[in-house]
């Protein structure tokens, strides 16, 4: 991923300027909070601005999670703990490229909202894929919101890659299974719907 173009976008547009911003996560909480065993070890990917982190360490179920935000910007992980307040030293937060983050440990669940979209090339899924297969134990969960195959084409200028639940099966076999599959349409701050597709996969045991 192009951090300059990251770090320009976080820079230079406020939250109510970005299209997938929203006051609170409270569809990823949702995801979260159902999964069978309740994850205790949590990474955000492309996280750095969103409220999800703060968030779920005040929900009583993941109050002693341990959570880490990853992003590219590091201007979206100075919002985001900005946001955090009080919660933001209990969180991890990593500036890294998704692609070559530094190792996070194992975790039982991996949360990535409108991040993995911006992985137009097959070459650059497949790492990600890889990435995320190494981190997540078995047993372990991978929630994904993606534009669905009739949301946005283009985001922040670039092009993005649609998906729903059987693509991203996919292209997270063999390491993942198909769980379950939901579509939402999230309005942006200026009231536009974008249509999304939440893809939620099993890491199992092969």
């Amino acid at each position: 991923m192009n951090a300059t173009h990251w770090q320009t976008v976080y820079t230079a547009k406020s939250d109510a300027e970005l299209s997938w911003y929203q006051d609170s996560p409270a569809r990823s909480l949702a995801e979260i909070s159902a999964l069978t065993p309740v994850p205790r070890r949590i990474v955000d990917a492309g996280g750095g601005q969103s409220a999800l982190a703060p968030a779920l360490l005040a929900t009583p179920a993941f109050a002693d999670s341990e959570v880490t935000v990853l992003d590219i910007s590091a201007a979206a992980i100075a919002r985001g703990r900005e946001r955090a307040g009080p919660l933001a030293t209990r969180i991890r937060w990593l500036v890294d490229d998704v692609l070559a983050a530094a190792d996070v440990g194992e975790v039982d669940l991996w949360h990535d909202r409108a991040c993995f979209h911006f992985l137009a090339d097959p070459a650059d899924q497949a790492r990600y894929a890889a990435r995320v297969a190494r981190a997540v134990v078995a047993g372990g969960h991978l929630v994904l919101a993606t534009f669905a195959p009739d949301g946005p084409e283009k985001c922040s200028g670039l092009s993005v890659a649609r998906h729903d639940g059987a693509s991203l099966a996919r292209v997270f076999a063999p390491a993942f299974d198909l769980v379950a599959e939901s579509r939402e349409e999230h309005l942006t701050p200026w009231g536009k719907p974008q249509r999304f597709a939440w893809t939620v996969l099993r890491r199992n045991a092969r």
